[in-house]
């Protein structure tokens, strides 16, 4: 092993750079480094040299070409154990280089600033930084890259113990580099391919713009302790990408580490309640369904009514709020098992009343109600991924259309609305009976749409009779709406669209059901 003699730092994320920086200088390193770092490091009394000093070139174009010289990549790119390499070094007056540190300019960060110009943006490509960090991270068998001050402590310890960084060391910092700039890349050429990364969708397929090749960015946010079953591993990633709503930017205030299944939850429940955003909202989710939810004048109200769909099931489930949590909701929780509540915010009354149930998980997001998720979704497939525009529609009046012989009175169009907008959340086969603000029955994840009505009628702990009905996709055959009059439902929203339409319409007219088509088909596998 040789001995680092020459570092070159130039970081945009300064945290701990002159701490670092010190240390370099305690143990011999020769230091360079451009701009505002060199700055900062002059300011703290460290002996600096100017990359424009060492090369003879001055910085130009407004800093756009600094390190772009061959007395910076010859130190970095040549091969230690090559005598002509080191004979051109020498030919050339170009000393090694043997510890590159530098983070790039925060272009991730410049594009999801409100009213952000185009200039701006393209002000922030970084050149020089990733050549760096490419040319240090390619001749890894000599040279160290750090691109993360997270890695300053375990560099120091390897040159205090060696006067070199360690082979292990320097190749997991140089894959931990080629991340990086691979990240950065992937941000810069999403946002370059769209006006509005990652993607434009307008809602319709031909109206979507997806990119010939795609590539994620994310961030690891956390390890999980397992996946859905303990065999698997796990772990949480934000997308980099998205403007919108994260649940990456939850503040956990208590409890036991999240869980794979408890994000997925999360997540259903958080994307069940955005469906009100105009009265107090709770909904009640097991394994990604939603088993009860309701509205209410108070908080507590809506939550007692989203319990009274299922109790049973509402045990060790998740619950999404779309206001603060307050005391008034943590005593109607009284003796009910939760794993985990999201809201935008608890109050400090109700913080002091979950206390005793420190294993429970609140997760507080603020941007509930003001942000919206991302306009895409991702899944995977085996050996693939899909992506799809978001669900974003809901109940939309001008689309609706009567075909039953009697129009739904008034309480009937506020109970169908309700129920549409919750059925969008529930799996398909997806049935939901309701009441205007209260769901009675659900039945969710059936091969059959009949079962899914049966089911919803059989899971109803109250009175069904008077209730309504939202069905996710059409009614293939009469038979559901037949059962749906059994259970005493007095109007159906449903898209339409199949070939026994009229019969279906028959029925309900047979029936006395008040029938409404969407237009609209809310699928969810």
């Amino acid at each position: 092993m040789g001995r680092i003699q020459r570092a070159l730092l130039s970081v945009s994320q300064k945290e701990g750079i002159v701490e670092f920086a010190k240390a370099l200088h305690g143990l011999g390193v020769q230091l360079l480094s451009t701009g505002g770092t060199a700055h900062r490091l002059q300011s703290a009394g460290l002996p600096v040299a100017a990359v424009s000093d060492y090369t003879g070139f001055p910085e130009i174009l407004d800093g756009r070409v600094k390190t772009l010289h061959p007395r910076i990549h010859g130190g970095i790119l040549a091969k230690r154990d090559d005598p002509n390499h080191l004979a051109v070094l020498a030919a050339h007056g170009i000393e090694p280089i043997d510890l590159v540190v530098v983070n790039l300019y925060p272009f991730g960060d410049v594009i999801v600033r409100p009213q952000v110009s185009r200039e701006e943006t393209l002000e922030q490509i970084d050149i020089g930084g990733p050549t760096l960090v490419r040319a240090a991270a390619k001749n890894f068998q000599a040279v160290a890259v750090i691109v993360d001050p997270a890695d300053y402590p375990p560099v120091l310890d390897d040159i205090r113990a060696t006067g070199d960084v360690r082979a292990e060391t320097r190749w997991r910092l140089a894959q931990k580099a080629f991340a990086h700039t691979a990240q950065y890349d992937a941000v810069i050429a999403a946002y370059l391919s769209q006006d509005q990364p990652p993607w434009q969708l307008d809602g319709t397929p031909g109206g979507a713009r997806f990119p010939g090749m795609l590539t994620l960015t994310l961030t690891k946010v956390q390890d999980l302790r397992y996946g859905e079953n303990p065999h698997q591993p796990a772990a949480f990633y934000q997308d980099r990408l998205g403007r919108g709503l994260s649940l990456a930017e939850a503040h956990q205030l208590q409890g036991k580490a999240l869980s794979y299944t408890n994000l997925l939850d999360v997540s259903a429940a958080l994307g069940l309640i955005l469906e009100f955003p105009d009265s107090p909202a709770c909904g009640i989710i097991k394994h990604t369904n939603p088993c009860g939810v309701g509205l209410g004048e108070t908080l507590a109200e809506a939550f007692e009514r989203a319990r009274a769909c299922d109790p049973v099931a509402a045990y060790g489930g998740i619950i999404g709020v779309n206001c603060p949590l307050d005391l008034t909701v943590v005593q109607a929780m009284k003796g009910l098992l939760v794993e985990a509540i999201i809201a935008p915010g608890f109050t400090e009354e109700a913080l002091i009343g979950l206390r005793r149930r420190e294993n429970l998980r609140l997760l507080a997001l603020p941007q509930i109600g003001t942000l919206t998720p991302a306009p895409y979704e991702v899944r995977s497939v085996i050996g693939g991924l899909l992506l799809q525009g978001r669900d974003a529609k809901s109940w939309e009046p001008s689309h609706l259309h009567v075909v039953s012989k009697r129009q739904p009175t008034q309480a009937e169009w506020q109970g169908l609305e309700f129920a549409w907008r919750v059925c969008k959340h529930v799996k398909s086969n997806a049935i939901v009976l309701a009441h205007a603000g209260q769901t009675v029955g659900i039945g969710a994840g059936q091969m059959s749409r009949v079962d899914a009505v049966k089911v919803a009628a059989m899971k109803a702990l109250q009175p069904t009779m008077g209730t309504v009905l939202a069905s996710d996709a059409f009614f293939p055959f009469r038979d559901g709406v037949d059962e749906a009059a059994k259970a005493g439902v007095t109007a159906i929203a449903h898209p339409g669209g199949s070939i026994r339409d009229g019969e279906v319409r028959d029925a309900a007219d047979e029936h006395g059901i008040a029938m409404v088509l969407t237009d609209l088909r809310h699928f969810k596998h």
